[in-house]
């Protein structure tokens, strides 16, 4: 019997395959995320909340890559990933050349 996976297992194995999609959205919140802390801070002018934004979703996306190639080192290391290859790629179509 098949058992289901739970919603962490799922979470899980979308993130893996959609890598740098994860890693641009969290770009994407990070930015957004600072923009709106830095707005409430009336002193500091227009272009330094903007660059403080940057700094933070800077960091938050170097933080994600390094999270991303953990995993990715993990799976290659565990075996959890079958091979360098796509899973849309027919091997078998394909005989090699004398």
């Amino acid at each position: 019997m098949a058992e289901s996976k739970t919603a962490v297992e799922s979470i899980r194995e979308w993130i893996v395959e959609h890598k740098l999609r994860t890693v641009g959205c969290l770009w994407l919140s990070g930015i957004a995320g600072s923009i709106a802390y830095n707005w409430a801070r009336p002193t500091m002018k227009t272009s330094v909340k903007i660059i403080h934004a940057r700094l933070h979703a800077q960091a938050l996306t170097l933080a994600a890559l390094a999270g991303a190639a953990a995993v990715e080192y993990y799976d290659h290391k565990s075996g959890a990933k079958p091979g360098p290859y796509p899973k849309f790629l027919p091997l078998d179509n394909h005989s090699p050349k004398n």
